[in-house]
């Protein structure tokens, strides 16, 4: 989660149908955000491509939470809806990072995890009136209510929990985030990301064409970012970049249209045709960027040296 690449952000792009936060998950956001990104995890089985994708360029924080979930005898495939991963920013500066685990359990799955970690001599500790288990890799884990797991590190944990009791203060009053989540969470997957995240994400992008003059004086207009991701019909992938002004996005447009240009200099093969695939604009004070393929292309794309370069 440290990357919002394009095309590096479909890192998180593995799922088919529609996945948005429930009730419980959206209380222990914090109002200090940085990014949420959230997957339909069961549906992932129903595409190759998106199984391809897994397989090749999976993030470490998923695979963590993978082992995690398993070490409480859950299955990830049959037992977990979604995944969402959501990193904010502590008091002290920090970047915090937890996951979340929907899924619909059966009425006895508490009972029996908490049981099965009792036979282990696992005790869980308290944090007000929530109880932590320990996982894998480090981890922490509570429940927020009996199809909702929350996973994460345990100094995030506490500060999500503490936003959840009214102790920090939660999303709601983020408006900006608010508003960029509102028409893309019944999506397949997608993801919101701040102003901060979203200039550093488009340095990366844009590559060699970020150290223009241009960029330097377009960057601290840059608001926010937001993508989606669908797999029913290939491959398609919106993203939206929210700037301050109808010059900054037709300005910004101009330099990912140079970036493409440049790259598809020494693009060969089906790098080039990705390239091919991609169509930059700007609506209003909005960047939009759409990148539409066909599985077979995509897949193809995984094992290319330009997915490799962006993808690190």
């Amino acid at each position: 989660m440290k990357r919002f690449v394009v095309p590096a952000l479909l890192l998180a792009a593995v799922a088919a149908q529609a996945a948005s936060l429930g009730s419980s998950a959206r209380t222990i956001i914090p109002a200090d955000v940085q990014q949420i990104i959230s997957v339909d995890y069961r549906s992932m089985k129903s595409s190759s491509t998106a199984m391809a994708l897994k397989e090749r360029v999976l993030p470490e924080n998923i695979k963590q939470f993978e082992t995690a979930i398993k070490g409480f005898g859950l299955d990830p495939d049959k037992d977990i809806d979604q995944l969402a991963f959501i990193s904010f920013r502590a008091k002290d500066g920090s970047l915090r990072t937890i996951g979340i685990a929907q899924g619909m359990f059966p009425d006895d799955r508490v009972a029996q995890i908490k049981k099965r970690m009792k036979l282990k001599k696992i005790a869980p500790t308290k944090h007000g009136q929530s109880e932590l288990y320990p996982a894998a890799s480090g981890l922490q884990m509570s429940f927020l209510d009996p199809a909702t797991m929350l996973f994460g590190d345990l100094a995030s944990v506490t500060i999500a929990l503490d936003t959840r009791d009214g102790e920090l203060p939660r999303l709601n009053p983020n408006s900006h985030i608010e508003d960029m989540m509102k028409g893309i969470e019944t999506g397949t997957v997608w993801s919101v990301l701040d102003g901060a995240g979203t200039q550093n994400m488009m340095r990366s992008a844009l590559g060699d064409a970020s150290k223009l003059a241009d960029y330097e004086t377009l960057r601290k207009r840059l608001l926010g970012s937001r993508y989606t991701m669908d797999f029913n019909n290939g491959v398609d992938f919106n993203l939206d970049v929210y700037t301050s002004d109808n010059f900054t996005a037709a300005g910004l447009s101009s330099l990912v249209k140079a970036g493409v240009l440049f790259r598809k200099m020494t693009a060969t093969g089906v790098e080039k045709l990705a390239l091919d695939s991609m169509s930059v604009d700007n609506d209003s004070a909005k960047l939009k960027l759409h990148f539409k393929t066909d599985d077979k292309k995509f897949e193809s794309l995984l094992r290319s040296d330009l997915f490799a370069a962006v993808s690190k």
